[in-house]
């Protein structure tokens, strides 16, 4: 299966509604990206996607990734160094898990978009939205190679 054919036009519509609902009250950026296979570790994947998407260029390092190859049934959820500092040791796992209930049941884009709507409330309280706040990495998924 290719990571773009993966979901359908409208849960693309779905996920990424997902994001921005999530970024409307925090100055924190999330990203979706989805690739066809991941072969390796699937956190030093992730955090391969993580540099080149630029998401560890925020102002404030609070950009958060999740990492999906759907071949291979992999996923992860990675922080960057400012929220990271914020959020309890087992906040990731927790979302993880979350989302974990839902694609075990096929529902991938529920999962997702679970995912994002927790990762956001927890972006809120520690990185409010700001004045003259910018998004600063576009709410697009991207998909590898």
């Amino acid at each position: 299966m290719s990571a773009k054919k993966f979901f359908t036009k409208e849960q693309q519509k779905a996920i990424t509604d997902s994001i921005a609902k999530a970024e409307l009250n925090t100055s924190g950026e999330v990203r979706v990206h989805i690739d066809d296979d991941c072969k390796e570790n699937v956190l030093d994947k992730a955090a391969s996607v993580f540099h080149n998407l630029k998401m560890n260029k925020t102002e404030l390092r609070n950009g958060v990734l999740f990492y999906l190859a759907v071949n291979d049934k992999k996923f992860a959820i990675l922080g960057d160094k400012g929220i990271n500092e914020k959020v309890p040791g087992n906040f990731w796992d927790n979302i993880k898990n979350s989302m974990l209930e839902h694609f075990k049941n096929e529902q991938f884009t529920e999962g997702l978009a679970k995912g994002i709507e927790m990762a956001g409330e927890k972006l809120k309280v520690h990185f409010p939205l700001q004045i003259n706040d910018k998004n600063e990495l576009n709410n697009d998924i991207s998909f590898g190679k």
